[in-house]
């Protein structure tokens, strides 16, 4: 079930920075109700930086509640963990909670030599089996460097390592030297290419879910010129806004807002404050897509 577009869940704050709990419930209705089969928490999406322990696991807990006993979804809880005994006991947790998968995001603060990072990966792996774990390879936000030959080489000794969330720029070239099946994040902004190159899925924000699913709808049926067509049109916004992760965190907030799902567009410091001009981009994203994103009258 991993595959087609999965999205990161955003985590909503009230003006004073506290959770929005109820905000949270509605994106989580909202999402589920696009069609997608898997979500991902918590991501960069989800400010997962900036979450105290107690709060990441209140929201996965929330999360994992809130699909117990839906039928044909996947819930891919993120270990984003830097020590091995806490990733480790952090991925148990979310297996025995009931998460469907795990997102690994390997270990990158300080420099950790290559052996250690694999042997991170491979304690984590090690210790869910058999959970599936999709391993997260983000190199412009980490620093870490993994190559295809390495990546299959942890698969063959690991069997429940079965995805790869290639983030990598141009992600291309690592997705067509994987064995494993990719799924490619950066917001999309090389969907196409990924696509022809054999991707099997996703990983955006959430706040414009519905869209990735018409861009997908329209590739997997056949229709690529018009899948392509879409996909040109978000790409203004999508190149401005991955400028910088704060950046379309907080884009993606303000259109949260705007289509009703919570009332704060905050963003816990540090972070990004949208400008006056950043700010019409959005008033102009929505109504360019208005007919994909359902508002509030």
């Amino acid at each position: 079930m991993i595959s087609g577009v999965i999205p990161v869940l955003e985590v909503p704050y009230h003006d004073d920075g506290s959770l929005d709990l109820p905000g949270f419930d509605r994106v989580m209705d909202a999402v589920l109700g696009t069609g997608v089969t898997s979500v991902m928490f918590p991501g960069y999406a989800s400010e997962f930086h900036k979450l105290t322990t107690a709060e990441r696991d209140q929201l996965t807990d929330r999360l994992l509640g809130a699909i117990t006993g839906v039928t044909g979804f996947t819930t891919i809880v993120s270990v984003t963990d830097h020590a091995t005994l806490v990733a480790v006991a952090a991925a148990r947790r979310a297996a025995e909670r009931g998460a469907g998968a795990i997102n690994l995001l390997p270990p990158y603060l300080l420099g950790p030599s290559r052996d250690a990072v694999l042997a991170h990966v491979a304690a984590v792996l090690d210790a869910v089996t058999p959970v599936p774990v999709v391993l997260q390879y983000a190199p412009a936000q980490t620093g870490t460097g993994l190559d295809a030959a390495t990546i299959d080489m942890l698969a063959a000794a690991h069997p429940n390592l079965g995805h790869v969330k290639v983030e990598s720029a141009p992600p291309g070239r690592l997705i067509s030297a994987l064995k494993l099946p990719a799924l490619v994040g950066y917001a999309g902004l090389q969907l196409p290419d990924a696509l022809r190159r054999g991707a099997v899925g996703v990983q955006p924000g959430c706040s414009f879910t519905e869209i990735y699913q018409e861009i997908w709808r329209r590739w997997t049926s056949g229709d690529q010129p018009s899948a392509l067509a879409l996909h040109g049109a978000l790409l203004p916004y999508l190149s401005y806004w991955m400028q910088h992760v704060e950046l379309i965190i907080a884009a993606e907030k303000a259109i949260s807002v705007r289509r009703g799902w919570f009332a704060s567009d905050h963003c816990r410091a540090p972070g990004w404050t949208l400008d006056a001009e950043e700010r019409a981009m959005v008033d102009r994203f929505m109504t360019e897509f208005e007919e994909h994103l359902p508002c509030p009258k």
